[in-house]
């Protein structure tokens, strides 16, 4: 069952309904099924607390430190 988020059209009150496909939710308020879908936002956790980092010297592109890049031209 898909949690979707709601707004009243008649009370305007913002709610999270789980809605099966068969089911017409309503306003736990007020019982209106004059309802707006609104857009959900959602949070996620990184992996690492620290930043990514840009490695020093060269242009970073081939892994090659000491200035050359990976064409080794310049």
């Amino acid at each position: 069952m898909p949690i979707y988020e709601y707004a009243c059209g008649q009370c305007g009150h913002e709610f999270e309904a789980l809605v099966r496909s068969e089911t017409v939710p309503e306003c736990p308020k007020c019982h209106a099924t004059q309802l707006t879908k609104q857009l959900s936002v959602f949070a996620t956790a990184a992996a690492t607390a620290e930043p990514a980092r840009m490695p020093s010297g060269g242009c970073g592109g081939c892994g090659q430190f000491d200035g050359r890049g990976g064409c080794a031209l310049n």
